[in-house]
């Protein structure tokens, strides 16, 4: 092939945005001259590359576009610890397949349960399935809302938020909110309802919800959009950083010295 040739394809497959092919076409062609591939084997490699590459670079612009906790996933997630009903649902939701239908994850327990470690350990399995999620506490979330409403862009921030498959929304039981926090937030919920999946972490119970939306009609209205499809799991057991602290602190009083000991006696005898 000439330099004029090569730099032509070269250039073709950039317009056509094949960028790995365009990397890849020289070695693969060495490599079927030298394994006898076929024309169709060549061109099937080369393919096969692009959209696994593709994939790739999609997977990784929508974690970015995620707001995930990297290190909420679900290898870091001790599923030992989950409830068995739990355990029994978390491979069936990580397949997402709550996400086709529109249906809702609503998740709750009292603080230090594993909620929001949950949540996002299942939306990481659902990123790496090329769904777009995206990740916000509650009361930064309602502000944004709040933010475009007064801007008069709400219906253009709904818009673009309706790309994301599922929003989650963390701690949505330490929001509380004056009226029109109230009204965007349900706002939020009714364009969704039946259509788009929201994830919910919450320490309020249901019966609780009045404390967020205030309102008696608004609560009902918009506890019965969210359960109306919804898998709803409860997360009992200790606290996880309850725990933790009591191991931090056995650590601690295991690698003591005597005179250390003695030491922080004299310290706490001091207050």
């Amino acid at each position: 092939m000439t330099a004029d040739l090569h730099k032509e394809l070269r250039d073709l497959l950039r317009q056509l945005r094949l960028p790995s092919v365009s990397r890849a076409w020289a070695e693969y062609a060495h490599t079927a001259e030298d394994q006898g591939w076929a024309f169709g084997q060549y061109l099937h490699a080369l393919l096969q590359l692009e959209a696994d590459e593709r994939a790739q670079r999609r997977v990784a612009r929508f974690l970015k576009q995620s707001r995930l906790p990297e290190d909420k996933t679900l290898e870091t997630l001790e599923r030992e610890r989950l409830p068995a009903k739990v355990q029994r649902a978390l491979p069936r939701l990580c397949r997402g397949g709550f996400l086709d239908r529109g249906d809702n994850l609503l998740l709750f327990g009292l603080p230090g349960r594993g909620k929001t470690h949950l949540a996002c350990a299942i939306a990481h399995e659902l990123v790496r399935d090329g769904r777009r999620v995206l990740f916000s506490s509650t009361s930064l979330f309602v502000q944004r809302l709040l933010a475009a409403k007064r801007d008069l862009t709400l219906e253009r921030l709904l818009k673009q938020i309706d790309r994301f498959d599922a929003v989650i929304l963390d701690d949505l039981g330490y929001v509380q909110q004056d009226r029109n926090e109230m009204e965007v937030l349900f706002t939020f919920f009714a364009e969704r309802y039946e259509r788009r999946s929201v994830i919910i972490t919450s320490n309020l119970v249901f019966s609780q919800w009045d404390r967020i939306f205030k309102d008696p009609m608004t609560t009902a209205a918009a506890i019965d959009r969210l359960i109306h499809h919804a898998v709803i799991l409860e997360l009992t057991g200790d606290s996880y950083r309850t725990d933790a602290a009591k191991q931090r602190k056995d650590q601690n009083s295991n690698t003591e010295t005597p005179d250390q000991a003695v030491e922080t006696d004299n310290i706490d005898g001091a207050f």
